[in-house]
């Protein structure tokens, strides 16, 4: 399958999952951020996507990735997953504004993760910034790259990083004479409605604030003296 395949099939199934979860254009647009003449033209077939834009979809219809990528139902989370470097050349092999790449792990609808990996050709780079909830990390496999956040440029080579808040805009280039190579892995955001931050939960109505201030051992000391007493 070609690419403009490739790109007009995930169109078709990103319209599958709207009708399915009764949406509107409109309504999956203004949720995953994006124009609604852009998300049309994506699912006609006729725009490409970046990966950023393809999650922020799947969040929306409540998709994951590789439902998107290889049409097939997986299970809702990833338990085992590995990955074969000899069987690259049966990855599903995407185009994106400057850059493909390809799914390495991860795509199910309620993993945490993602793990990416980008090919830039010699002198290639994305024509637009992009941000999306949660982190990224990105590491240089091969060759040499220009990652801008907001204002700021870093130049890394080989075997450098870059660890990033996604909401914050970025882009990638290839300042190199050679094709580069990353792989990128993207935490999504927790789910505020499940996630438990114990530091935000209440305290017993028979603790008060300033006792929950005190330090435990001074507390416990106190108690014992007024026990005695």
């Amino acid at each position: 399958m070609d690419a403009q395949a490739i790109t007009a099939e995930i169109g078709a199934r990103i319209r599958r999952g709207r009708i399915a979860n009764g949406m509107t254009l409109a309504v999956v647009a203004e949720r995953a951020g994006l124009s609604e003449a852009f998300l049309s033209r994506v699912e006609r077939g006729e725009a490409q996507c970046s990966i950023a834009n393809l999650v922020q979809i799947c969040a929306v219809l409540g998709l994951g990735l590789q439902d998107l990528v290889s049409g097939e139902r997986r299970p809702d989370r990833t338990a085992v997953s590995v990955y074969r470097a000899a069987e690259t050349g049966r990855h599903i092999e995407l185009e994106s504004s400057g850059y493909h790449w390809h799914r390495v792990a991860g795509g199910a609808p309620r993993d945490r993760m993602e793990v990416f990996h980008l090919v830039f050709p010699r002198r290639n780079r994305m024509t637009a910034m992009v941000s999306h909830p949660g982190q990224e990390h990105c590491v240089v496999l091969s060759g040499e790259i220009l990652f801008f956040v907001g204002d700021e440029c870093h130049r890394l080579g080989t075997g450098d990083s870059i660890f990033i808040a996604s909401e914050q805009p970025h882009r990638a280039e290839n300042a190199g004479d050679t094709e580069a190579h990353v792989l990128m892995t993207v935490a999504k955001p927790e789910n505020e409605l499940t996630a438990l931050d114990w530091w935000r939960l209440p305290l017993p109505a028979a603790v008060s604030d300033s006792a929950a201030r005190e330090p435990t051992k001074k507390r416990k000391t106190r108690n014992k003296m007024e026990e005695e007493t």
